[in-house]
């Protein structure tokens, strides 16, 4: 439809404004066959595309192999009092001192002086032969109290006696199988349980309930001695691995003096250091100590770890011991 349109225009138009433009008829005629054209094919756009995918990721996988670092290497010590901490290594220091420094900044700070005291624990969990160890829980009883308040313990006791014995010793609960129902449906919530033997198969129901909390031997809440459980469970520290690898926790107060700071934080880490053969290498990695308003500061391990050697050496002690009582036996026989 448009060539006879532009012919018409042309016929009249031209001889009434004297237009004189050769091959315009032409022109007009093969202007819709280039409006109509379809743009050219591209059949190697796409295979294009993904080389270059393909090129960029090879060249990413290049760096990382590579792994070229234009820092510098780190420096042990810094010279001035202002530098930058990423051309440095992190400062190390022993429990004395860093305890120390944690009381300097309460004073600096003019922080609250009864703040507590707490440690990042990082353990390696590895084992031989490709195993590791689980993350566990815990309770241990500091040598020193930071805090007047109890754990709440359960008695679980059909015996009167020891019933007694228990509200004596300040148990929170006492009772028998009529509190299964109860703690099932979430009437009753304490921070631990313990149980006489003489009860345990009626409190199978509260297996799965309690997990880790079911009261047992190897736990040390299941037992006869009602006193010594009691006084465990109520004062001891609870800790527990976070995040597969790390234990947090709180084992003082700041304004303690620095020597029952430090036995607080041998007693938890030689506590945690049974859960792993001291043959299979070291199990604390690293050790920060820090306040509740103050930066966490890297602690020299030295000292505070309980050692391979000492342990081997009183197991030969020991067993040369054994030698010669068996040798004295056997002359005196």
């Amino acid at each position: 439809m448009a060539a006879p349109v532009g012919r018409c225009l042309w016929r009249v138009l031209a001889p009434c404004r004297g237009w004189v433009v050769p091959g315009l008829d032409q022109r007009l005629a093969a202007a819709p066959a280039l409006v109509s054209a379809a743009p050219p094919g591209r059949p190697y756009a796409a295979a294009a595309k993904t080389a270059k995918r393909d090129s960029k990721k090879t060249k990413q996988e290049e760096r990382k192999k590579k792994q070229v670092t234009n820092r510098r290497p780190l420096m042990s010590k810094p010279v001035d009092d202002v530098y930058l901490t990423w051309y440095y290594k992190r400062p190390s220091y022993d429990v004395e001192k860093a305890v120390g420094m944690l009381k300097k900044f309460q004073e600096l700070d003019f922080t609250y002086p009864k703040q507590h005291v707490y440690i990042n624990v990082f353990l390696d969990m590895a084992l031989q032969k490709k195993k590791k160890v689980e993350p566990f829980s815990s309770i241990v009883v500091l040598p020193h109290r930071f805090t007047d308040e109890t754990n709440k313990v359960l008695v679980f006791t059909e015996d009167e006696q020891e019933a007694e014995i228990a509200r004596a010793n300040g148990a929170a609960v006492v009772g028998g199988v009529e509190l299964v129902k109860w703690i099932l449906e979430d009437e009753i919530q304490v921070d631990f349980y313990v149980a006489v033997p003489a009860i345990m198969p009626k409190l199978i129901p509260l297996r799965n309930k309690l997990k880790r909390k079911y009261p047992s031997t190897r736990r040390n809440s299941m037992g006869h001695d009602i006193p010594k459980m009691l006084q465990f469970f109520r004062e001891g520290l609870e800790y527990m691995v976070q995040d597969e690898r790390v234990i947090k926790t709180r084992i003082a107060r700041l304004d303690m003096p620095t020597e029952q700071i430090i036995a607080n934080l041998k007693a938890v880490i030689h506590d945690i250091c049974t859960f792993k053969p001291l043959t299979d290498g070291p199990f604390v990695q690293k050790l920060v100590i820090r306040s509740s308003t103050s930066e966490g500061l890297l602690l020299n391990l030295d000292g505070l770890l309980p050692e391979v050697e000492k342990v081997e050496e009183e197991k030969e002690e020991n067993e040369e011991d054994d030698k010669e009582t068996h040798v004295q036996e056997s002359l005196s026989t």
